[in-house]
């Protein structure tokens, strides 16, 4: 970071959180092998004062074998971070790599909380490279503005000629 960058925490709080079991508790007395699918995304808003609430959204839902839903969690987990003294381009990566990077340990810790009180064992959610998932992103935005600038620079093809 720049000599003059200021970066810190200064509150954590969780903003969402649901559970669903749709199939309880019928659901108990089937294998426990569900396939997981997990979503992630990040989202950052400017406070007053160098200051920004960065939110992070982790769905999880657990099907069995079958394609049935087992259940769904959801977890909006937020912090409040004073960042200062960096350019625009530093201060989004910082804010969408290592602000997630924060937060992310508070929101595997509640899933598993979520999951274990609903009457099923720890999803135990593996670490999430936020700094890998920034890079794609920027990427396959690179290569949108990329195709779109290629479009816009192919000539229109001759028109032919008018006959009557």
């Amino acid at each position: 970071m720049a000599d003059n960058a200021e970066f810190g925490l200064e509150r954590l709080f969780l903003k969402d959180a649901s559970f669903e079991s749709p199939r309880s508790p019928e659901v108990f007395a089937e294998a426990w092998k569900p396939e997981v699918q997990l979503d992630i995304n990040s989202g950052a808003r400017r406070l007053p004062d160098d200051r920004y609430e960065v939110v992070l959204t982790v769905t999880v839902h657990a099907r069995d074998g079958e394609g049935n839903t087992s259940l769904i969690i959801e977890v909006q987990q937020a912090g409040i971070f004073k960042v200062s003294g960096l350019p625009p381009d530093k201060l989004k990566r910082i804010t969408a790599t290592m602000c997630p990077n924060i937060l992310f340990p508070y929101v595997r810790e509640t899933v598993d909380n979520m999951a274990v009180r609903g009457g099923f064992p720890a999803l135990m959610l593996a670490p999430v490279n936020f700094e890998l998932l920034f890079d794609e992103a920027l990427k396959q935005q690179q290569a949108k503005q990329d195709a779109a600038a290629s479009e816009d620079a192919v000539e229109p093809a001759e028109e032919p000629p008018i006959q009557h």
